[in-house]
């Protein structure tokens, strides 16, 4: 019993993280991932996390031991925001795509995850989730979460990171990334419509008989459909950059909030 009572604070601790973290990852919190299987895989990993870095731990059973939990459960969520933030950037990309297409006003349901999306963002973020399971990004998720505890173990100074403003200047930087991402991906074809705009503006001088309101969408359309399909390719290249910066953006949180990997 006096082994259970020293051990199973341990063990929440790393069980808020890694259930937190699970909350807000991509491809694990999506609403086809049944509540149970995350609960299931967070338990097993918190039991493997605990027999590994765990064992000799000790934290205290006071009021503070809150304090420790909300601490866990903020590392958790921050690790699983960076690389949430980082497909959104794929939703991003498909937003400033539909608005130039004009796809903006058809939204579809997404069942991943709630919400209705733009349809070239969600069909950008099914080709970028099936490529993120062909190269086992998973597993590199599981990795991350797992040996998280070498850089910041439980006695860590998250709450010193936090007031020190190091965090919220990460967090930026990194919003910012996404979206100069975002806009790196969908800048062929936002420029390709813009100069079809450029065109249609032409001849709206040049022929006034054509009617520009109606030929102008359905031309921007084509545009805009033809160019997604000749840069369909490149975007296993994008896609490989994004998850670069991914996993480094999580390495340089872990960085930040940690001191390092612990030998």
């Amino acid at each position: 019993m006096e082994i259970i009572l020293q051990s199973f604070p341990v063990f929440l601790l790393i069980f808020c993280r890694i259930t937190s973290f699970f909350v807000v990852t991509p491809l694990f919190a999506t609403r086809g991932v049944p509540i149970q299987f995350r609960i299931g895989i967070a338990g097993i990993l918190s039991i493997l996390v605990y027999l590994t870095f765990g064992i000799n731990q000790q934290v205290p059973t006071d009021l503070s031991y809150a304090l420790l939990v909300i601490r866990e459960v903020m590392i958790g969520l921050l690790l699983g925001f960076v690389a949430y933030l980082m497909f959104m950037a794929i939703q991003t990309a498909g937003s400033l795509i539909d608005i130039q297409i004009g796809l903006g006003i058809a939204s579809v349901f997404d069942p991943m995850t709630g919400a209705s999306v733009p349809i070239t963002g969600n069909f950008k973020y099914t080709i970028a989730l099936l490529f993120f399971l062909s190269m086992n990004g998973h597993h590199y998720l599981l990795d991350a979460i797992m040996y998280s505890y070498n850089w910041v173990p439980l006695d860590n100074d998250f709450f010193v990171k936090l007031y020190g403003g190091s965090i919220t200047e990460f967090l930026l930087r990194t919003f910012s990334e996404s979206f100069l991402l975002a806009f790196q991906m969908a800048a062929p074809i936002v420029v390709a419509t813009f100069l079809t705009d450029v065109g249609l503006g032409f001849l709206a001088k040049t022929a006034p008989q054509f009617n520009i309101f109606v030929i102008g969408v359905p031309v921007k359309l084509i545009v805009g459909l033809v160019m997604l399909f000749l840069l369909m390719p490149a975007l296993a290249v994008s896609f490989e950059r994004l998850f670069d910066v991914m996993f480094e953006a999580m390495r340089s949180l872990l960085d930040i909030v940690g001191s390092g990997p612990k030998a």
